[in-house]
């Protein structure tokens, strides 16, 4: 925004201190004026012109002193000025860096805990997580970009060997262009899921949990009974508020999850959900293979998966547990996960109540 250019706020601190020193000088000096023209001592011999004689007498002195009160103020101003905005000069700057794109730099003021402190470390806590979240994009876009592009290379090449080879098998050839194809929709969707859900852009309606968690189980059934794995559903009436669709999603990804990264036979799934004091939770564990706790602690991150294994045509895109982070955050829970014991991994999401948003 164009503004026209105006006095610094250093000029104006240093003008309304040396103003308020003048005025003060001023005002003592009309009260000791008042104070010689009204009070009279005995010996004092009082001349017809007394009050143009003191006041002869009294002019010259006052002038000086307002002078050097004057010149005082602008010297003591301009100073005091400079010191109160070194603060606000270091946030201005960090500012102007952060504009320009360095989101490393932080202010770090010194000092005892006043206004310009909590300012300083409000805007450091701002840039930490700003470049954090700069970071996790650049990473979430580099991710994409390479899980996009594998797909469409797949294609030009199944494409390229088409129109080389006359005789190769358009059938089996049209069968793994349409499992390309799918996977990269299922990706762009996805992504786009991701990113509705970053936004917030939904509308919050009453969710009762337990019914998400019966629907999502439903569902994947014949999943679970492909992979021989058993689902056990538990759990009470679970209100919260929120987007029915986006939560469902949360609770697909969970149970999808539960049942591909399994035993390879017999495995188990449980999916409870319960009200605590603090809100509603919604908890899906499984069995299978044994977890650091370093490793789920990255399961969250896009493109991660918690082992290298075969991909089938049911292990997902890499985004299952991204978009339950994103979809829980949007939604003010918190999300927990904690390896199992026996091998496996417990993820709880918690939620606020519908009680509790009311």
């Amino acid at each position: 925004m164009d503004r026209p250019p105006g006095p610094s706020v250093r000029v104006k601190l240093t003008l309304s201190y040396a103003g308020f020193l003048v005025l003060a000088g001023i005002l003592l000096l009309a009260a000791g004026w008042v104070f010689l023209m009204r009070v009279r001592h005995p010996g004092l011999i009082v001349v017809p012109d007394y009050r143009l004689a003191v006041l002869r007498a009294f002019a010259p002195l006052a002038g000086v002193v307002l002078a050097f009160l004057l010149l005082f103020g602008l010297a003591g101003g301009w100073f005091l000025a400079g010191r109160m905005l070194d603060p606000l000069t270091r946030i201005t700057h960090a500012t102007r860096m952060a504009t320009d794109g360095s989101l490393s730099h932080r202010i770090r003021l010194p000092g005892h805990n006043d206004e310009f402190r909590e300012l300083a470390d409000a805007f450091d806590t701002m840039l930490a997580r700003l470049e954090a979240h700069v970071a996790e994009q650049r990473r979430f876009a580099a991710n994409a970009s390479h899980e996009l592009r594998t797909p469409l290379a797949i294609s030009k090449t199944l494409i390229d060997l088409a129109r080389t080879d006359p005789t190769c098998d358009t059938g089996e050839l049209f069968d793994r262009l349409h499992t390309v194809n799918t996977r990269a929709i299922d990706l762009t969707e996805a992504l786009l899921l991701l990113s509705r859900a970053d936004q917030r852009a939904f509308a919050r309606v009453p969710v009762d949990l337990s019914l998400l968690a019966e629907e999502a189980t439903e569902t994947l059934l014949p999943l679970a009974e492909e992979n021989g794995v058993t689902i056990e559903t538990t759990g009470d009436v679970t209100p919260t508020i929120g987007s029915q669709a986006l939560l469902l999603q949360l609770t697909m990804n969970l149970v999808h999850n539960a049942i591909v990264h399994n035993l390879p036979e017999h495995g188990t799934v449980w999916v409870h959900t319960g009200v605590h004091p603090r809100g509603v939770v919604l908890t899906v564990e499984n069995t299978g293979e044994t977890l650091t706790p370093q490793l789920v602690s990255t399961l969250t991150e896009p493109f991660r998966r918690g082992t290298e294994r075969i991909r089938t045509d049911h292990a997902g895109v890499g985004l299952g547990l991204a978009i339950v982070k994103t979809i829980t955050r949007a939604h003010d829970g918190t999300l927990t996960l904690t390896p199992r014991a026996s091998g496996g991994i417990r993820i709880t999401v918690e939620l606020p109540s519908a009680t509790a948003l009311t």
